[in-house]
């Protein structure tokens, strides 16, 4: 998956394009190191056919994510080249975790690449964009060939700038990193062990982002229920806690966190989903498979039962949570039997959302190095996981239809101006409604549902009265969904 994500500006002299691959983190990051450049005069443009610094945020989670990485490094040399005959220099940087991963591979197979930084020192960013502008080469055959791939003892967090205008539904990192070393996972290489920040730090940015329009934050981490940040006084705040403090920010309607891992499920966080109003009820808890066998194969530290439990601790605290999970299928060894008790898994819990993948062997994991599985099962196998996924989801946003949902609305489609926006349990809903309710939490009467979006009408809360703000027929959602 790959965005650039930005609008138009221009503010300044001199033009950004970021393509951006992969999870919210990257997204958060992208942002970031477009608002680190602007004080440089570096302003974001949607194409990169004249930009004068393009940046390639990387993901390294799939299979052959650096091949498509130089595959897009490629076709960008020409632009650096025809910039270079027109007497315009034009840099080239890999950012993200294929960087961090593969960052002298990059400069030797791609000479004409400027930058390559991961993801813990972009905070360094406009430092080496200078010495990339002032170095010597930067011709089209020969890059800066500036690396940046440490681990730095500073803490990237502590050099950010604010944010001046937020999105309705903002981003905001509080941990980096992973200890859980899965057998198929590359996290904690690309992003090193867990660290969190501290806590004052986070409540500073929150509440900077409100200000700057957001009505919802979303906190990230790559195991985020694992946070563990120091408060002002010293103490250790868990998640829950921290949540519990964010709450109580003026403005904030809602909170979200992702990604999680059912062993940092502690109670105090399914207790928060029964007792903090602002606390969506929708989890997204991947288990990747619903096989103890292939459970402990993949390093996951957990059994399907203590899974289950989780799930039931939290339908007890809040019986209307959605639920979304990962799903990997094809890891070295899984059986058929194997495969079966995914599906029965699946089946038993009944999920609004899903994601699943066909195993790809990640280099440097212990997996890789192990007998694979055909593709040809895989492909099969994905199939019919998906199919039930796709079943159940289709199933659950039906029980919406007849109901009234309180969404935030988003944005304006741009293909036929309907505005969208998320209901409580992360469903995208389209409705027809004046412009000024961008930004607003407004109730809408669900009308139809499809697999991915529910359409309906928006309900205005009037001094007299509840009203239909439009009414028409929405049976052309189906054909635009």
């Amino acid at each position: 998956m790959a965005s650039s994500g930005f609008l138009e500006n221009s503010t300044g002299n001199k033009a950004l394009f970021i393509k951006t691959y992969g999870c919210q983190m990257n997204v958060y990051d992208s942002d970031k190191m477009a608002k680190l450049l602007e004080p440089l005069g570096f302003s974001l443009v949607n194409s990169a056919s004249n930009a004068d610094l393009i940046i390639l945020n990387t993901c390294h989670i799939r299979e052959k994510a650096t091949e498509k990485v130089f595959s897009e490094l490629g076709r960008l040399r020409k632009l650096k080249v025809e910039g270079f005959k027109n007497g315009k220099s034009v840099l080239l940087a890999v950012a993200g975790c294929v960087a961090q991963a593969e960052g002298s591979e990059i400069i030797s197979r791609a000479p004409y690449v400027d930058l390559v930084f991961g993801p813990q020192t972009y905070h360094r960013l406009p430092n080496m964009v200078i010495a990339a502008e002032n170095s010597s080469h930067g011709d089209e055959i020969t890059g800066a060939g500036i690396i940046d791939t440490d681990f730095p003892i500073e803490a990237k967090f502590d050099h950010l700038p604010k944010d001046t205008k937020s999105s309705t539904s903002a981003f905001l990192s509080i941990q980096e990193g992973c200890d859980k070393f899965c057998s198929f996972c590359v996290v904690p290489y690309t992003r090193g062990t867990e660290a969190s920040r501290p806590a004052e730090q986070i409540r500073d940015e929150a509440v900077n982002l409100v200000k700057s329009g957001a009505k919802e934050l979303v906190l990230l981490g790559q195991n985020v229920n694992a946070y563990h940040g120091l408060s002002k006084s010293g103490k250790e705040w868990s998640l829950s806690r921290l949540i519990r403090e964010l709450a109580e920010i003026d403005g904030l309607s809602r909170i979200r966190y992702t990604t999680s891992h059912p062993k940092d499920m502690d109670y105090g966080l399914i207790i928060a989903h029964a007792e903090v109003p602002q606390l969506m009820p929708y989890l997204h808890l991947p288990i990747q498979t619903g096989s103890d066998r292939m459970l402990k194969a993949m390093n996951r530290k957990h059994n399907v039962a203590f899974y289950v439990k989780i799930i039931e601790e939290l339908r007890a605290a809040r019986p209307d949570i959605a639920l979304s999970s990962d799903f990997i299928v094809g890891h070295p060894g899984e059986t058929d039997r194997d495969f079966a008790d995914t599906i029965r898994l699946i089946t038993k819990i009944g999920y609004s959302q899903a994601y699943s993948f066909k195993y790809s062997p990640r280099p440097g994991t212990p997996a890789s190095n192990l007998e694979q599985i055909s593709d040809a099962a895989k492909s099969d196998r994905l199939q019919t996981l998906q199919q039930l996924l796709n079943e159940q989801q289709l199933a659950f946003n039906m029980q919406s239809i007849n109901t009234t949902q309180k969404v935030l609305v988003e944005r304006q489609r741009d293909r036929d101006g309907r505005l969208t926006g998320r209901s409580p349990f992360m469903q995208t809903v389209s409705f027809d409604g004046p412009i000024r309710l961008l930004g607003e939490v407004i109730d809408i009467s669900i009308e139809q549902a499809t697999e991915k979006s529910l359409f309906g009408k928006a309900l205005i809360k009037t001094q007299n009265s509840d009203h239909v703000v439009m009414n028409k027929d929405y049976s052309e959602g189906r054909k635009h969904a």
